[in-house]
């Protein structure tokens, strides 16, 4: 085993011979969206972000589907080709899965991949130094508590169904673009996903003995995201993920109560969170917009002192 839960990280990783590990993770939820296609593939996209987020290469997936008895099954077919689409655009193959009936739809997948042992990316690993950057915009978790409630403008629900059906894929290639080759710039890498921005940083900072300092202003956003956290449509698992994680933040200046919200948003099939040397980070992000993604620096990390994580 190379990599397990010690420190929280995205994926197991477990080595099988001198140049091949695999990289093995599960996730699966409820719909957030209303058509079964597209939350297919969200599904999907989540549930391969943890492979990516490891510098690895998803190659085969077992999908887990919870359905009510007397459902339509057109739905279930619908749910399963959009996820069936998302993995076919990864290369990965579906090779079977399991069903139960249940009164709650809920799918996903678990997902193996492929990694060179020497080439893993752990969240531990940053260094004091180093640049922060994130490859999607926040926001997914208020906003689909607002689609819920009906509370969503299309604009809104449109911006955060593009982010949450689009792959890590591209992003992780030219993140791990010069692993293997003796000079790896990217020290610390995983995506953030239900914990937020806050807790997933968290997780990096411990693992690493480091802390971190994010720029609040530098952060991107999904359109329509603060109107949402002003409009009261703010998911559970967002005031959890504060109740737990504030206590480790020092605001060092006068901050928007709404941004603050933000940085806790829970993420579905969110963006990948980079530590990388400081004079790699501006290329790195150029490259990422290039690709269409909207790829921020927003912070830096600094020698462990506290609070763990300062926002500026």
């Amino acid at each position: 085993m190379l990599v397990g839960f010690d420190h929280a990280d995205d994926a197991g990783v477990y080595q099988i011979a001198p140049d091949t590990a695999l990289v093995q993770t599960v996730d699966f939820f409820t719909p957030i969206v209303d058509d079964p296609y597209t939350f297919g593939q969200i599904a999907a996209t989540n549930s391969l972000s943890d492979v990516y987020a490891m510098g690895g290469r998803p190659v085969s997936s077992l999908a887990l589907v919870c359905f009510p008895e007397k459902a339509d099954l057109d739905i279930l077919e619908r749910i399963l080709a959009g996820g069936l689409s998302k993995m076919m655009e990864a290369g990965c193959t579906v090779i079977g899965g399991h069903s139960i009936r249940d009164e709650e739809t809920k799918f996903g997948y678990s997902v193996t991949g492929l990694i060179h042992p020497k080439r893993v990316l752990a969240n531990q690993g940053a260094k004091p130094g180093d640049a922060l950057i994130l490859t999607k915009a926040l926001g997914t978790g208020v906003i689909s508590t607002a689609i819920k409630k009906e509370k969503a403008e299309p604009a809104w629900m449109d911006a955060a169904v593009r982010s949450m059906t689009t792959l890590n894929k591209a992003a992780a290639q030219v993140i791990t673009a010069r692993a293997g080759t003796g000079a790896l710039p990217v020290h610390a890498l995983t995506d953030i996903t239900g914990f937020g921005l806050i807790g997933h940083a968290r997780e990096m900072a411990i693992a690493s003995n480091v802390s971190l300092r994010i720029f609040s202003e530098k952060i991107p956003v999904l359109p329509g995201a603060l109107e949402c956290i002003r409009g009261g449509h703010v998911p559970g698992g967002l005031k959890a993920n504060r109740e737990f994680a504030e206590c480790v933040l020092g605001y060092e200046r006068d901050i928007p109560e709404d941004l603050k919200t933000l940085l806790f948003d829970p993420q579905t099939a969110g963006g990948l969170f980079v530590s990388i040397s400081q004079e790699e980070a501006e290329p790195l992000v150029e490259k990422l917009k290039d690709l269409g993604l909207p790829a921020a620096s927003v912070g830096e990390v600094l020698e462990s002192s506290k609070p763990l994580i300062k926002v500026s």
